[in-house]
């Protein structure tokens, strides 16, 4: 059995009395004091996350954005320097292999940002499908990354930086020093609030994680990081989206250019049989992820997430397209059945709503 890995956090994250687990083989901090206070610290106040687990792989070339092109559903050439895309890698029958963010660092340099544990897939998939003058380079053990989260996120990170932060849009970002540390400022995020992701060597992210602490903003663990990105309709690899179910079928249709060429596109052109539908359930119970949904005697889907979160108890199932919103299915919990409602998968609107630049 091999043994986990640690973030450079690890210690700062034992010393905070976090619940340590295991996730994609790194310990990792699930909570510090409850999954709820971490959530409502975030949706009220400014949260911030160790994410140094994610992956981080450097394309460089004179061919580069021909290849990322090739392997990439959404659109890149009209991203410019200092701009992020969301997009998907696809399997050729339309599976995803990992839903990415693609940085532009350069004319010819690209950083795309990978799932912690797709890593080693993702590299490996890449450079089976290398063509042209390209170069992969994973600087992943290099590379730390803070999640900074919440409504306060500019208020707080601007006392530590004299970049003007308010002029950075949506999906762009821009290297500064944040309290003399050398950072990549990332307008972006997991939770449906404003924030950043900050990117800084490993070595000085223990510095910048205690400086924010010291700012008062609060430790979030895993557990808050999922409600958060549930209630807020994001994916989560291996859940919404998978090897098995396409982006189309999760409803992402926005970060798929179907009119340019790239692997998996013939198998996306082809009519979906499958969607992912919102369910309020009505009974007591919470719809966890795998649970059989049924309409009618009938298994039909299953469902992909599912949490209690305020008073509202509500999932994600994926299902066939002809069941449609206001319908009534059953979800299969153990023993007995919950009804549940069919509604729209926008639990919740952003509350960041400044558009993509």
């Amino acid at each position: 059995m091999s043994q986990l890995q640690r973030t450079p956090l690890y210690q700062s994250h034992v010393d905070l009395g976090a619940k340590i687990v295991d996730f994609a083989g790194f310990e990792m901090p699930i909570q510090y004091t409850s999954i709820i206070e971490e959530h409502d610290a975030v949706r009220t106040t400014v949260g911030m996350f160790d994410v140094s687990h994610m992956g981080e792989l450097i394309i460089k070339g004179s061919d580069a954005l021909d290849y990322l092109e090739h392997v990439c559903t959404n659109g890149l050439a009209s991203l410019e320097v200092g701009q992020v895309r969301y997009s998907f890698l696809c399997y050729d029958h339309g599976g995803v292999v990992d839903d990415i963010l693609v940085y532009r660092f350069a004319e010819s340099t690209y950083c795309l940002v990978v799932n912690a544990s797709n890593i080693e897939k993702d590299e490996a998939w890449l450079r089976s499908h290398l063509r042209g003058d390209v170069t992969i380079e994973n600087v992943s053990d290099k590379t730390a990354e803070i999640a900074l989260q919440g409504p306060l996120a500019e208020s707080i990170l601007q006392t530590l930086t004299d970049t003007d932060l308010s002029s950075l849009g949506f999906f762009r970002f821009l290297w500064a020093p944040v309290a003399e540390i050398h950072c990549l400022i990332s307008r972006t995020g997991y939770t449906g609030e404003d924030g950043f992701e900050l990117y800084v060597p490993s070595e000085n992210v223990t510095t910048l994680w205690n400086l924010l602490l010291a700012k008062g903003v609060t430790p979030i663990g895993l557990g808050a990081r999922d409600t958060l990105r549930f209630e807020a309709s994001l994916p989560l690899y291996g859940q919404e989206i998978s090897d098995s179910i396409t982006p189309l079928e999760a409803g992402f249709k926005k970060f798929v250019d179907l009119d340019k060429s790239f692997i998996g596109q013939a198998a996306l052109l082809k009519p979906r049989a499958r969607k992912l539908i919102g369910l309020d359930i009505l009974d007591r119970g919470i719809a966890r992820a795998t649970y059989p949904v049924f309409q009618d005697e009938l298994e039909i889907g299953f469902v992909t997430t599912g949490y209690k979160l305020g008073e509202r108890t509500i999932a994600l199932a994926l299902v066939p397209t002809t069941v449609e919103r206001g319908m009534t299915v059953q979800v299969a919990m153990r023993e007995k059945r919950l009804n549940a409602q069919v509604v729209s998968t926008k639990f919740k609107q952003k509350a960041y709503k400044k558009q993509e630049a």
